[in-house]
């Protein structure tokens, strides 16, 4: 990885810690805006890239109230990731929208789907609300800012190629 890409990847942390700052009001404390730099990250940088940010970027939001799911945060994490690198697959297809209806639908009912079996159904229930409000908001975020990078990222991006 070039030090540019490494300065890049700091940059896309450094922006999820500051969405991990801003919650969304609800059951747990966990749900942030930490999700729509690595998005951002998954679709200039590569799925690994922004795989790596969803990851770091949960457990910071996660860290900051406390780790109130204990070990669960490692799943969720996990399911961050993989949320991301499914979505830069679907995004670099030229499917934006479905890119973004899958990360919502993904984040809002499947991601919590460990809650639902090691927590009960009230708990899973509960999440709904706020990990759609959540979900909404990061995705959209992603959306609106990604086609206003383009021209910057591949610029950037670039540079690096020569």
């Amino acid at each position: 990885m070039s030090t540019k890409r490494l300065s890049l990847l700091a940059l896309f942390i450094a922006l999820s810690v500051i969405g991990a700052s801003i919650k969304i009001p609800a059951v747990v404390g966990s749900i942030a805006l930490d999700f729509f730099p690595a998005l951002i990250a998954a679709v200039f940088l590569g799925r690994s890239t922004g795989a790596m940010v969803a990851g770091f970027g949960h457990f910071l939001s996660a860290l900051i109230v406390g780790m109130p799911l204990g070990p669960m945060h490692i799943i969720i994490a996990l399911e961050m990731a993989a949320i991301v690198w499914i979505f830069q697959m679907i995004y670099e297809n030229r499917k934006p929208k479905l890119a973004g209806l899958f990360a919502v639908v993904s984040n809002t009912l499947i991601a919590p789907i460990p809650m639902l079996f090691l927590l009960g159904i009230g708990f899973y229930v509960a999440l709904l609300p706020s990990l759609f409000i959540g979900a909404t908001v990061n995705t959209v975020a992603a959306l609106l800012l990604i086609p206003r990078f383009e021209g910057i990222f591949d610029r950037v991006l670039a540079s690096d190629m020569k």
